[in-house]
């Protein structure tokens, strides 16, 4: 039990996606993301769970076979892939992932680079959200469209660094000017 770890992590964790948002002109979801970490059935778990290099979730996931937490957090943020999975329209109740609209793509990397950034501290580099996403991307449920707007993305900014990809999200992805 970690009370004081879990708090201020996660606190970092929001700081960083709450300046990267505001980078891009997304104040509003900068300001209310991940507020769902703080309620109880994902607070408490997290100071349970609490690993320090790496989401508590999988901490509750060996223990459980499932993560609780998890099913709550991604059903409330729309920057999970995992929120935009439902059953495709005309299949035989197939699973899919939706089109996700590019605000909450954007909110996503902005998300996987503060993950990164917190677990991996001083060993972060710009490329480890790409890296991340690359270990799981084939089991991943995205939709072709979002799948190749987040890999453009990763990859932009694994070569050509954030200042460059926070560029191209705000003018190019998010029409910001």
């Amino acid at each position: 039990m970690n009370f004081w770890g879990h708090l201020s992590t996660i606190n970092h964790h929001k700081r960083l996606v709450l300046r990267y948002c505001f980078k891009l002109g997304l104040y509003r979801q900068g300001l209310c993301h991940d507020l769902s970490k703080y309620s109880p059935a994902e607070f408490w778990a997290g100071v349970k769970y609490f690993q320090g290099d790496h989401s508590p979730n999988e901490a509750e996931r060996e223990e459980k076979g499932y993560s609780a937490a998890w099913l709550h957090h991604k059903g409330r943020n729309k920057h999970h892939l995992e929120y935009w999975i439902d059953y495709a329209p005309g299949a035989q109740h197939a699973m899919a992932g939706m089109r996700m609209p590019e605000r909450y793509v954007a909110e996503m990397v902005c998300d996987r680079i503060a993950a990164s950034r917190t677990y991996l501290k001083d060993a972060y580099t710009d490329r480890a959200p790409w890296e991340y996403y690359e270990r799981s991307r084939s089991h991943y449920l995205l939709h072709p469209e979002t799948r190749a707007l987040l890999e453009r993305l990763l990859v932009m900014l694994r070569d050509e660094g954030e200042d460059k990809t926070f560029a191209f999200l705000r003018t190019e992805v998010l029409k910001k000017r």
